[in-house]
């Protein structure tokens, strides 16, 4: 990685000088946003100001343009933020980890799931390979509230990579084995970790190395399906149209695997079947038609036709 100049002096975002610029007051607040930014990634690889600087930036790297590239290409700015990571690996078990200490690794997080959302960064990313660093902290089964945002944290540097739909990271992520920890939180995360994870695993399945992965093995479709449907069973109790989004659509892809499809004949959960969802489905008419889809290509031959405004729309399978 080059080294980030003393003076500062790195281009952030590309933006032009204040004089080059007129001296308009929109370019010098930019001026100094940049500037801001680069003093904080400066800080990150003093031991005494990185806790101050992880906390600023990860509130503010929404405003900074280019912060990924900039955090990437900055001299020892990568190695600061995995140094913070692994400093809490011995409190993962047994599990010490304090809310103080679950925040700032999670600043840290977020500023890496800046690199990993930025095309610029995101293959750099990958090929180094930093994802595994986030592995032991999915592996994690405590349910305190430190545990829970760390876990939800990591995900969402994963969910970072997978939004866009690119095959190397497909790749990448079945390689390093990442199904397993998603079904890991999908049984005991919280709604929101559920959610996160289940995206994860329908971005994956949605590519198709994805899923001819989870199919080529019974095992593997068997812990998925089964995982799914613990979910489903757990909805019909504590509702989530959101999770239940994302459920549907991991089983839309699975039936459109031959084999998948046939299994899932016998083994998809009754409530998708019935009415269970109506209320839940009523203003969500894509998740509705995905259900549809999913219930024609699995062959059921007739649904229950629930009053118009009361749930599905009319679902009669020829």
């Amino acid at each position: 990685m080059a080294s980030l100049p003393q003076s500062l002096t790195l281009p952030f975002g590309g933006g032009t000088s204040v004089s080059a610029a007129g001296g308009g007051g929109a370019e010098l607040s930019r001026e100094r946003k940049m500037a801001s930014a680069e003093q904080l990634v400066l800080d990150l690889s003093n031991p005494d100001l990185r806790e101050n600087a992880l906390l600023e930036l990860s509130k503010k790297r929404e405003l900074f343009q280019d912060l990924a590239p900039l955090l990437w290409n900055s001299f020892g700015t990568i190695a600061a933020l995995l140094q913070e990571i692994v400093s809490i690996y011995p409190v993962l078990s047994p599990p010490n980890l304090t809310p103080a200490q679950s925040n700032r690794v999670c600043n840290a997080l977020a500023l890496l799931q800046c690199v990993a959302s930025h095309p610029d960064t995101r293959k750099l990313f990958i090929n180094a390979h930093i994802p595994l660093y986030l592995y032991p902290f999915l592996n994690t089964a405590s349910k305190s509230r430190p545990f829970e945002y760390l876990r939800l944290t990591s995900l969402g540097v994963i969910g970072a990579l997978v939004k866009v739909d690119e095959t190397e990271v497909i790749s990448f992520l079945l390689s390093t084995e990442i199904i397993p920890l998603c079904l890991r939180t999908m049984e005991m995360g919280s709604e929101l970790s559920k959610t996160v994870a289940t995206f994860i695993v329908q971005k994956i399945l949605l590519d198709d190395m994805g899923l001819d992965y989870i199919c080529t093995t019974a095992e593997r479709f068997f812990a998925v399906g089964r995982v799914l449907g613990s979910m489903v069973a757990s909805l019909a109790e504590q509702p989530s149209s959101r999770l239940l989004k994302h459920i549907i659509r991991c089983y839309l892809r699975l039936s459109d695997n031959p084999k998948a499809c046939d299994a899932l004949r016998s083994c998809l959960p009754d409530m998708l079947r019935d009415a269970t969802f109506s209320g839940c489905l009523r203003e969500d008419p894509t998740t509705r038609r995905w259900l549809q889809q999913l219930l024609h290509n699995v062959g059921v031959s007739r649904v229950p036709t629930l009053q118009a405004g009361t749930g599905f729309e009319h679902m009669m399978v020829n």
